[in-house]
């Protein structure tokens, strides 16, 4: 390789690959395709939402008080329609077929700003990620765009800026300009023309002018230049202007991030069914999988095949035991003798992500204990997502899950005593011990969810949503079962707990490791419409596995 010699040709590098849209691959092979068709037919009926309901009407049983945060709302014109018709008739392509919808975004944002600051007037200033080499080379650190910029401009571009102006709802993007050194060794990136084509913007110039329009936009009294702490380079200047306020706009995008419009709801769709192509090849790789490493390289290929470089998170292929470890990312074990994989992967699109999780039996049929908590986690994951819709309070679903879990493990043995008193003692959490989901968006765990670590509560303590849901939201629904004795220990050795906990039972099911169904959900005014078409029927995953 000949060798970089600047950050400019780095940056450069950067947006030339920026530029290139993949192009569309033809779809997997036939036995894939086939799998992808049967999708819809696959899916289990969920339980009823009346049933669901009555189970949420019961006693919260001390639970902490709700949060009543809610994310910001606009005028009508700028909400997010609760039936959107393409993206609900899953014709994903034709809204994809538009612009990233950055203006829209940016007139939210502003609402959001002028709410909390009465007679706002000034400019949002917001930067791109910036080109990083790694220490002692002459390469570039892997790439992701700032997703607060990308919210405002849908540019994947790296080292650019962004004003918008207050008083006239004017966009500008500021993007590098060509650095003929850099030409010979990167092409020629994006020009402003290209750019105004290409992103939901007003204007484009070129990054030498962002000081000199930040000036003539600061001139003026009482205008406020509304930037994001500790995102700002040491040379850009905001001498002209009376005010400069860190606080507000960080917030403002987060808030209005939560509910997602018609082409972000697209964005996740695509996402998530390339990531079901690459379930669905480790579901049929598995049984002759040696390590798990050749699982994740199979899903990595499904993913670059199909257009989607970018992971949304380092995967999970956890084989046997390893599944207890809630974030185990090692990949690298032997798969003989263990009996299920947790598979918890999905891939990125244009800055928005997909969460998937599925749990299977490698040899192709489940243990009598692993389809017992495979059954039982399935039942918390579809009461549960039957239950939402606009407006619940995402502590009462969380708790819905738990009593669902205590049911389970009360029924085969794991758990003994009187249910209500196991509830109101946390011991579940043993088995449970993260939060439902989380909110999903261009971050795998997304921003807006008014998390409490510092709760008293451990059933609530790790929840990453806390609050109402709004129609339009994007949460996932990942309940699980898990094994891991360096976590129940500790509750064996209380009285508290172990009164409550049968380890003569218990012992079956440590080589179940852990169970965890995830679906991506997005909320509507009256429910709820899942996402995620991947298989996670028990008897036709066994079907799968058993006939590859």
């Amino acid at each position: 390789m000949l060798a970089r010699t600047s950050t400019r040709s780095a940056r450069n590098i950067l947006a030339l690959r920026s530029k290139f849209v993949p192009p569309t691959l033809p779809l997997p092979p036939p036995p894939l395709q086939a799998a992808r068709r049967l999708i819809g037919q696959l899916r289990i009926q969920q339980l009823s939402t009346t049933a669901a309901s009555r189970r949420l009407g019961r006693s919260r049983q001390a639970s902490p008080s709700h949060h009543k945060t809610a994310p910001f709302q606009t005028s009508p014109r700028r909400l997010f329609s609760a039936t959107p018709t393409a993206t609900m008739a899953q014709d994903y392509e034709t809204v994809l077929k538009g612009k990233y919808p950055a203006k829209e975004h940016a007139l939210r944002v502003a609402d959001y700003v002028k709410s909390k600051v009465p007679n706002a007037s000034g400019v949002l200033y917001v930067e791109g990620r910036m080109t990083k080499m790694l220490e002692d080379n002459d390469e570039p650190e892997p790439f992701r765009q700032r997703r607060y910029f990308y919210y405002l401009t849908g540019c994947p571009l790296a080292d650019c800026h962004y004003v918008f102006d207050l008083a006239t709802n004017k966009s500008t993007l500021f993007i590098p300009p060509i650095d003929p050194d850099s030409v010979i060794w990167s092409g020629l990136p994006v020009s402003a023309a290209e750019a105004k084509e290409l992103y939901d913007i007003d204007d484009v110039k070129y990054t030498t002018d962002v000081n000199a329009e930040l000036a003539r936009l600061g001139k003026g009294s009482k205008n406020t230049v509304f930037a994001i702490q500790d995102q700002v380079l040491d040379n850009i200047t905001f001498l002209e202007f009376d005010e400069k306020n860190f606080t507000v706009l960080k917030d403002a995008i987060e808030r209005c991030r939560v509910v997602k419009d018609d082409y972000e709801v697209a964005l996740t769709r695509k996402a998530n069914d390339i990531s079901t192509i690459g379930h669905h090849a480790v579901v049929k790789a598995v049984k002759n999988a040696k390590n798990e490493r050749e699982l994740e390289a199979l899903f990595l290929q499904h993913s670059v095949a199909n257009g989607a470089k970018n992971q949304a998170y380092h995967g999970i292929f956890a084989g046997g035991r390893a599944a207890a470890t809630l974030h185990y990312v090692a990949n690298d074990a032997p798969l003989e003798g263990k009996l299920n994989l947790l598979l918890d992967a999905g891939t990125e699109w244009n800055c928005y992500a997909s969460d998937i999780t599925r749990t299977f039996p490698i040899s192709g049929k489940f243990s009598k204990e692993s389809r017992q908590i495979y059954d039982t986690v399935l039942k918390m994951q579809l009461e549960t997502t039957a239950a939402l819709k606009e407006g619940v309070v995402w502590d009462d679903i969380h708790l819905l899950a738990h009593k669902i879990a205590i049911d389970g493990l009360h029924a085969i043995g794991i758990l003994k005593g009187d249910k209500d008193e196991i509830l109101k003692s946390r011991t579940s959490v043993a088995f449970f011990p993260h939060g439902l989901g989380h909110y999903l968006g261009m971050d795998t765990h997304d921003v807006g969810g008014n998390p409490n670590y510092a709760d008293t509560d451990p059933m609530f303590r790790y929840l990453r949503v806390r609050g109402q849901i709004p129609a339009g939201s994007i949460v996932t629904v990942e309940p699980g079962i898990y094994f891991c004795s360096f976590i129940i220990e500790p509750y064996l050795k209380d009285p508290v707990h172990s009164k409550f906990i049968d380890q003569a039972v218990l012992d079956k099911y440590w080589d179940v490791g852990g169970v965890r169904i995830e679906d991506n959900i997005l909320i509507t005014k009256d429910g709820s419409e899942n996402l995620t078409p991947t298989i996670k029927d028990p008897d036709e995953l066994e079907k799968i596995i058993q006939a590859s």
